[in-house]
């Protein structure tokens, strides 16, 4: 992995955070905050990113490439789409990385350091920036759900499928 500095909250940073879908709605004040606790980290095909039963505290934001993620070694999907978020369930629930993601090909993030709260001058600010936050979780969230749900539903459709064939009667000799 190559690393970054922490990023400064300049025009030139701030429009490009603005480019990413889920940060539109951010003020302009909130994404130079934003800036001066994300790094940019550079990967090369099949590094890991993200570990398996890891507590770290970033949540990355995919500026360019492709990641794997993988649970129990199982591929559970493949994010390509620019802006996309990963390693948030961390974030909501405190509880260890929940699965494994890699990077395809070279792939560029931009990490964010959740657990920087020294960068915010009150309490109140810290709240409101969150808040901000949880909100764009909830809607990359909703958008998997949906298409977990579609997945599921597909799945439980070609079970049914596989149950209802006979199965081939085993020949003796």
């Amino acid at each position: 992995m190559i690393e970054s500095k922490y990023l400064k909250d300049d025009m030139h940073n701030i429009q490009q955070l603005l480019s990413i879908p889920g940060l539109k709605n951010f003020e302009i004040e909130n994404l130079g905050k934003m800036l001066r606790l994300s790094k940019i980290r550079q990967y090369e095909d099949g590094e890991p990113i993200i570990k398996e039963g890891d507590m770290d505290l970033w949540l990355y934001f995919l500026l360019s490439g492709k990641v794997r993620v993988k649970k129990d070694g199982i591929n559970i999907c493949t994010i390509s789409k620019s802006g996309e978020i990963f390693g948030e369930m961390r974030i909501l629930d405190r509880l260890s990385r929940s699965a494994s993601v890699y990077a395809e090909g070279k792939t560029i993030c931009l990490a964010f350091n959740t657990d920087a709260k020294e960068k915010f001058s009150s309490e109140n600010e810290t709240t409101n920036f969150l808040l901000l936050l949880y909100k764009v979780f909830a809607e990359y969230m909703s958008v998997r759900l949906r298409l977990l749900n579609e997945e599921l539903v597909k799945t439980k459709k070609q079970l049914k499928i596989l149950q209802k064939k006979p199965s081939p009667s085993l020949k003796t000799s």
